[in-house]
């Protein structure tokens, strides 16, 4: 790997991919997912957690763009097109091989369950409102549906970029990119590129990732599966907000974070051993972790609020179960970049380890404003004889609370949060 300093050499590079608008228009134009690889690592894990223990459970993700962005007809259109080429997708034996040796935590069985698979149009709706608002909706069984929210989020973001006719200058990508390398070079902050579902496109995620591979001296690797295998480097990740919010509908919100966690060891037995934090806030979180789980579990992500409050509240906690806070890890990976990630990992600093999921920052630090779109679930039951239950999240960020407002009033009654309702 070469050395601090020896990074002008990959700078050309970017310089020989900068793009002009012919030339994107072509490559916009192309099968934007091409793998079943190339989307995060948590929604294999998650999927298979379904498989295992909610093998008939119904699921109801739905888009959100957080922006109200207006779209045309065309895009419809195009975002169709690109779900029918999605379909044709299949996983290989390659990929089979490549993710049976770097996930011992899954089994052979589902990645040959996994081969079988194919992304069915059918089960996706897709349409605009009078307000030209975009709505996408999947239905299908857990186990399968948790499937369809990265590549779909990824497709919309780069269809967005075509549609607003942005070119990335990917020289000045590589410059930027080059500054945040060498500022984690420097101070060895550790950091994942965590950027798959709102990138500014595969061609652009695919160059940073190139570029971190050959300079990033402490990048722990990507949540990209697919670029996880391209470049040998680690795929990461754990589980996603949906598993607690699933788990909410299901048992109540005063038991999810308790349950979800059990459950989650209950598949995974020590594996994949960090907890996320914020799905119905840090406090309540914090308030229904066991001395178990915070003994057995790695550490939390901060994925929303103030991270500096979060440590220290966190510290306070794993005291008052008598575990020595130095021993686990905070992953932080809201909306990070590598100035603001320096600062927490100096605040950190001999109080408890800390890394960095930084995903937006990476791959779509383009000088065009990045898009602000989620894609959640919204309801789930048992099994298809049941009736749906809506799900609720809450975050401790107001913008980020997601679900109906009869549902989120009765959620936070039960968790006595009235005063957090935005």
């Amino acid at each position: 790997m070469p050395q601090t300093g020896e990074k002008e050499h990959i700078l050309p590079f970017f310089k020989k991919q900068t793009l002009t608008l012919p030339l994107v228009s072509l490559f916009l134009n192309t099968m934007i997912i091409k793998s079943i690889l190339d989307t995060d690592l948590y929604k294999f894990t998650t999927s298979y957690a379904y498989i295992k223990l909610f093998p008939y459970a119904v699921g109801k993700f739905t888009f959100k763009d957080r922006d109200e962005t207006e779209y045309p007809d065309e895009f419809v259109h195009a975002l169709q097109d690109e779900v029918k080429a999605m379909s044709r997708i299949r996983l290989t034996e390659a990929e089979i091989a490549f993710m049976q040796g770097a996930c011992r935590f899954l089994p052979r069985v589902y990645w040959e369950w996994l081969s079988s698979f194919h992304f069915n149009p059918e089960k996706i709706h897709i349409a605009l409102d009078d307000n030209r608002q975009l709505h996408v909706e999947v239905n299908d069984f857990m186990y399968k549906a948790t499937l369809y929210e990265v590549p779909l989020l990824s497709i919309i973001s780069e269809l967005r970029n075509k549609f607003f006719g942005h070119v990335p200058d990917m020289e000045q990508i590589g410059s930027k990119l080059a500054e945040k390398v060498q500022l984690s070079n420097d101070h060895k902050l550790t950091f994942s590129e965590f950027g798959t579902r709102r990138r500014f496109s595969f061609t652009v995620q695919d160059a940073v990732i190139s570029y971190l591979n050959e300079n990033a001296h402490y990048c722990a690797g990507t949540s990209n599966c697919h670029f996880a295998m391209k470049y040998n480097l680690k795929p990461l990740g754990t589980h996603p907000h949906e598993w607690f919010m699933f788990h909410g509908a299901q048992f109540g919100y005063k038991h999810a974070n308790y349950m979800a966690l059990e459950n989650w060891v209950n598949v995974y037995d020590g594996d994949l051993g960090t907890a996320l934090s914020d799905t119905y806030t840090s406090d309540i979180f914090l308030s229904n972790i066991s001395r178990k789980q915070a003994k057995l579990f790695d550490g939390v992500r901060c994925d929303s609020g103030d991270e500096f409050s979060f440590t220290d509240r966190l510290i306070a906690r794993y005291r008052e179960l008598g575990v020595d806070p130095t021993t686990k890890t905070i992953i932080f990976s809201n909306a990070l970049d590598f100035e603001k990630a320096l600062q927490i990992h100096d605040y950190c600093r001999g109080k408890i380890r800390c890394s960095f999921g930084i995903g937006t920052n990476l791959t779509n630090d383009t000088g065009f404003k990045p898009s602000n779109i989620v894609m959640k679930l919204a309801a789930c039951k048992m099994n298809v004889n049941q009736e749906w239950k809506e799900c609720v999240k809450l975050s401790d960020d107001l913008g980020k609370h997601m679900g109906s407002d009869r549902e989120m009033e009765a959620c936070l009654y039960e968790l006595n949060l009235t005063s957090k309702m935005s």
